[in-house]
């Protein structure tokens, strides 16, 4: 990472394999209970910020980054986009084929086999948190790499003073907009909007901070 982009916490191999095993071992094993309690969310406002900065004619090919038990893949589908999964915890890759009848690639963020110029859009709905700061550069130039020219990214994560670290057991980075603009126009994006949720709260009740963003020529 370049002098302008420090590491919030520089993490061995070691530290990164805990990491990557806590968090999936997290929502494996309350996938159940993760799947009750975010089933009916209303992620309409995301999935609507997306689609609208879609280009190119369709079908639009989506890559649902994080897609969990498969809420808004499916939603995806509906809408009548070809619409990908990826999820690392094999119960949430079950649920999600299953609920979705959509293809579900099993991977998780450290370790991305996503191909060149595939998607047309990534949607990454409270996903991207959870990759540490010193990978995000590495993760988002294969997000970029993934899509196709001018292809669209979103992403919506919890926001915070740019800090990482353990959260139970699970492991998150919490960026202000500043530094995640840092980050995604080093990675060769280009922001084209950004917003706060959930919509019409004052801003200490918005712990989420929502951005869509265009691939860029290198």
């Amino acid at each position: 990472m370049d002098d302008e982009l420090p590491c919030l916490v520089t993490l061995s191999g070691d530290e990164l394999r805990e990491i990557r095993s806590a968090t999936l071992d997290h929502y494996q094993r309350d996938a159940r209970s993760f799947w009750a309690g975010t089933r009916d969310h209303d992620v309409s406002q995301n999935i609507e910020a997306l689609i609208r900065h879609l280009l190119g004619p369709p079908p639009h090919t989506i890559l649902d980054l994080g897609c969990g038990p498969g809420r808004d893949l499916a939603v995806f589908r509906d809408l009548g986009y070809v619409a990908v999964g990826l999820e690392g915890a094999d119960e949430f890759v079950r649920m999600a084929r299953a609920h979705s009848g959509c293809e579900v690639l099993h991977q998780d963020f450290l370790e991305l086999d996503l191909g060149n110029e595939r998607f047309d859009g990534v949607f990454a709905n409270a996903s991207l948190f959870h990759v540490p700061s010193q990978e995000l550069p590495r993760v988002l130039g294969e997000l970029w790499t993934a899509l196709k020219p001018g292809g669209t990214l979103f992403s919506s994560n919890p926001h915070g003073p740019n800090r990482e670290g353990w959260s139970g057991d699970r492991y998150g980075c919490y960026l202000d907009l500043g530094q995640w603009r840092r980050f995604m126009t080093a990675a060769a994006f280009d922001e084209l909007e950004h917003y706060y949720r959930p919509p019409g709260q004052p801003r200490h009740l918005q712990p989420w901070l929502a951005s869509v963003w265009r691939k860029r020529t290198r």
